[in-house]
């Protein structure tokens, strides 16, 4: 690991580093800093102003449970257990190990600050503290929370991981607790009508974008303030793509594309920039594993992208992610995988060409759409992104692409087989449905077969 061309020494202190992970809810990439330039986000802009802001980043899944299941284990959602919601009853499978519970072999005090979407009970995830056991933590109050933990924190010479989750900017908007944007001045994508309907919903969505911007400001300050915070390595992001017909619930980029953004310690001397190429969601768990000095397990899918962090390099590798969607409020298996310049979806089972989750059917913007997004979808999707950047245009039966289409499906049914997917099998079945309270502990309901 280098910092530059001129010097081999390696920028990570003795002291394993402090590490803050701030979650959000349905953002995508919709910050300033990502060319959203009317989205009110002055904070975070300045956070990536002087951190590393990663261009092209993605999570495995475009629904809340399963992604973030990704970004806690390194591990597609078929492979963790979670490929629904949670409180729809999915769990961890037996042996998926957390990131707090990697962490901790090696001193980590782990904690857990707000928003969780992985089980019904946080106590479970194996986390030292847990300060957020309820589902719907305000950005604001998880700000005014870490920065009560902070002050507490020096009281422990451990180094502390601390996962940051904020509710917000999840649906819904209400007017009174969100300043809505002046509808006339909120950015429109290509995928959505530019209406009425559209314009107050986006405005309202600016809203709540404005006050979790407030409140990650005020958790960044908070961090840099305390003792020895110049030293933490803070990373933001969020679950998936926005709330919006097209996006959320959808394989599109604007479904699966995601805010990253890692501001590193500042002994390290990495200055600020974007980095090219493909990134997931998986690979923030080998990286953090790297710079602990921590064996990442087998299972682990993802790539370390440490090396990439502290270091511009000139040549991005090639690289293939993939996809998924199985459960969110009805059954709607659908697998994809994306290259630099390609996207090939595959839907297994026959629906609209657009289904909508309950809270985008209920939405604003649905209201000024029409039906056009219910016309029965294709079984295959095949977008060229250089010339097709919002996926607007499926080719996959144009003879021209042929070849494509068949070298891109081959490689999406190989990583099917090999990471044994049940969609290959036929229809994946829900799970029990949850109960609640659950006393035992997670050991207890490993031993039991239970996840």
């Amino acid at each position: 690991m280098t910092t530059s061309t001129e010097t081999t020494e390696d920028p990570v202190t003795t002291r394993r580093p402090d590490i803050a992970l701030i979650h959000c809810h349905d953002l995508g990439d919709w910050i300033g800093c990502y060319g959203w330039d009317a989205v009110p986000t002055p904070n975070l802009d300045a956070i990536a102003a002087a951190a590393v802001v990663f261009e092209t980043a993605f999570s495995t899944s475009p629904l809340c449970t399963p992604a973030r299941s990704s970004l806690f284990t390194g591990r597609s959602p078929h492979a963790n257990g979670l490929m629904g919601l949670t409180h729809a009853g999915w769990r961890y499978a037996p042996g998926v190990a957390t990131l707090p519970e990697l962490l901790a072999p090696v001193g980590y005090r782990t904690a857990l600050l707000g928003l969780q979407h992985e089980d019904l009970d946080a106590r479970l995830l194996g986390y030292e503290e847990v300060h957020g056991l309820g589902f719907l933590p305000r950005a604001l109050e998880v700000a005014r929370l870490t920065e009560s933990w902070l002050a507490e924190a020096t009281d422990d010479s451990r180094p502390w991981f601390a996962a940051i989750g904020l509710w917000e900017v999840h649906r819904p908007w209400p007017e009174e607790d969100y300043t809505p944007a002046e509808p006339a001045d909120v950015t429109i994508p290509p995928y959505l009508p530019d209406n009425e309907h559209t314009r107050r919903d986006i405005s309202r969505f600016y809203g709540a974008i404005a006050q979790m911007d407030e409140a990650v400001g005020r958790i960044v300050d908070a961090i840099r303030a305390a003792p020895g915070g110049e030293e933490t390595l803070v990373v933001f992001t969020t679950d998936h793509g926005v709330a919006f017909p097209g996006a959320k619930s959808t394989l599109y980029d604007a479904g699966v594309k995601v805010a990253l953004v890692v501001s590193p310690p500042k002994s390290w001397g990495v200055g600020p920039g974007r980095r090219a190429g493909l990134v997931s969601h998986l690979d923030v768990v080998p990286t953090l594993l790297e710079l602990v000095g921590q064996e990442e397990p087998a299972e682990v899918e993802g790539v370390s992208f440490l090396d990439h962090l502290l270091t511009t390099r000139s040549e991005v590798p090639e690289r293939t992610l993939f996809f998924e969607k199985t459960y969110h409020d009805r059954y709607d298996p659908i697998r994809g995988l994306r290259t630099s310049t390609a996207k090939f979806i595959r839907n297994f089972v026959d629906g609209p060409r657009l289904p909508l989750a309950t809270d985008l059917e209920q939405s604003e913007t649905r209201s000024g759409m029409g039906d056009a997004h219910l016309s029965a979808r294709p079984a295959e999707e095949l977008y060229l992104l250089d010339h097709d950047p919002w996926e607007s245009r499926n080719v996959v039966d144009d003879p021209a692409h042929a070849a494509l289409r068949a070298d891109l499906a081959a490689r999406l049914e190989e990583h099917l087989r090999e990471s044994r997917d049940p969609v290959l099998d036929g229809d994946v079945p829900p799970p029990p449905p949850p109960t609640s309270p659950r006393t035992t502990s997670r050991a207890d309901r490993i031993a039991a077969g239970e996840g």
